[in-house]
């Protein structure tokens, strides 16, 4: 093991010297976390290009893969990636702490996650640009359109509607802010949004829960009965899973109704740990229909759920025994959706593009819809978790 890591650190100290043209070759003795997060900044020398875009645009999946790259700079060293990340937020983040394209009154919690980011820029660069900022998207939580029982609309445009992404993209940050600003009021709100979702989206027959739920039951793709969608979707499982053990880091152990978030975990590792395909340890696009006729195993969702359950095992949220299942997963991944063309730059295969509900194209979220959603590869969303997954494997590797 002190050979490897010695192996590791001098392939480290090369590849820290590299100029951006010479790292245009990926060393493949370098981390697999390494190795992917130096192809994206191939094939993106902006962190503005991620996620496909032609202009600057502010939305989830930037906040996704820099966020990753930033622990892996965290991890590794490398003055690059943190550069390469800290020049997205200056770019996108004005000196009152206003960010180019958010509208706080879209109330859209997509637009979020991103943000988190700034909570590590902001530590290491001390611009107060980025506290605004950090100030202007805790702000949208106050306004943020709720249910009854307290739940956020996952958007303004989708009356009272919660989806399991949704988790994800506000609550982690809502529960740093509140970690990090001594705000301890906030974590019955946070835990609160967790266990609403949970009832109104939970399928007690398949022990899933389903992409989403229309509180007022209106919605065509809402059942008339339990407001919720037709199928659950993995990547929104994925999306649950994440958001649950990110959100955990930064809630006391002793608050109130923490234990209801373990619960739910448990629940969903259950669940994950049962639909895990036995050949690939991968997961499928439709979960509820496993192995079905025109489903496929999707990577997003797998490196989600292979992620979530290193970091789970490791913080001690769960039982040990999900440590076979997230190995499996991982090893599993780099056989079936990982590619390395002559350069040594890595490719993910097979990842659905986008899956929604509702909208002005209508989409019905019946199986039909999501299993013929286009698939592409280097959708963020399984990069930006397969490097969170690496970092996870390499984590436990080091510590053997």
């Amino acid at each position: 093991m002190r050979q490897s890591v010695l192996l590791i650190f001098s392939v480290l100290m090369t590849w820290n010297a590299h100029t951006p043209t010479a790292a245009q070759k990926v060393d493949s003795r370098l981390p697999w976390s390494v190795r992917m997060t130096e192809s994206e900044m191939i094939r993106c020398p902006e962190a503005w290009q991620l996620d496909f875009q032609p202009r600057l645009k502010w939305d989830y999946c930037h906040g996704l893969e820099l966020g990753a790259m930033l622990s892996v700079y965290d991890a590794y060293g490398d003055s690059r990636i943190r550069d390469y990340a800290v020049a997205y937020a200056d770019t996108m983040v004005h000196a009152d702490g206003s960010i180019v394209t958010y509208r706080p009154t879209e109330y859209s919690l997509d637009r979020i996650n991103t943000g988190k980011i700034f909570f590590r820029i902001y530590e290491q660069t001390k611009n107060p640009k980025y506290r605004k900022a950090l100030d202007l998207l805790y702000s949208q939580f106050a306004q943020q359109p709720r249910n009854e029982d307290g739940g956020f609309w996952h958007k303004q445009i989708y009356p009272h509607q919660m989806w399991l992404d949704g988790l994800y993209m506000g609550a982690p940050f809502y529960a740093e802010y509140a970690f990090r600003n001594n705000l301890p009021q906030a974590y019955a709100d946070v835990i609160n949004q967790f266990v609403t979702v949970a009832r109104h989206t939970y399928d007690p027959a398949t022990g899933l829960y389903r992409h989403a739920c229309d509180v007022s039951r209106t919605e065509r793709w809402a059942d008339p009965v339990t407001g919720q969608s037709k199928h659950s979707w993995g990547r929104a499982m994925g999306w649950f899973a994440m958001a649950l053990v990110d959100a955990l880091d930064f809630i006391p152990p002793h608050e109130a109704k923490r234990d209801s978030m373990l619960a739910i975990l448990n629940q969903v590792a259950l669940s994950v740990r049962r639909l895990q395909d036995p050949a690939t340890g991968g997961w499928y696009q439709v979960l509820d229909r496993s192995g079905d006729p025109g489903n496929y195993l999707e990577s997003s969702c797998s490196a989600m759920f292979i992620y979530s359950l290193f970091k789970a095992v490791r913080q001690g949220y769960l039982d040990k025994a999900y440590l076979d299942v997230a190995l499996k997963g991982y090893e599993g991944f780099l056989k079936n959706f990982v590619e390395v063309d002559g350069d040594g730059v890595l490719t993910i295969t097979k990842a659905c593009a986008v899956a929604g509900l509702g909208g002005k194209v209508y989409r019905s979220g019946d199986y039909d819809y999501y299993i013929h959603e286009a698939i592409r590869n280097n959708d963020p969303k399984a990069v930006g978790p397969f490097i969170l997954a690496s970092l996870e494997y390499e984590k436990l590797h080091r510590s053997e």
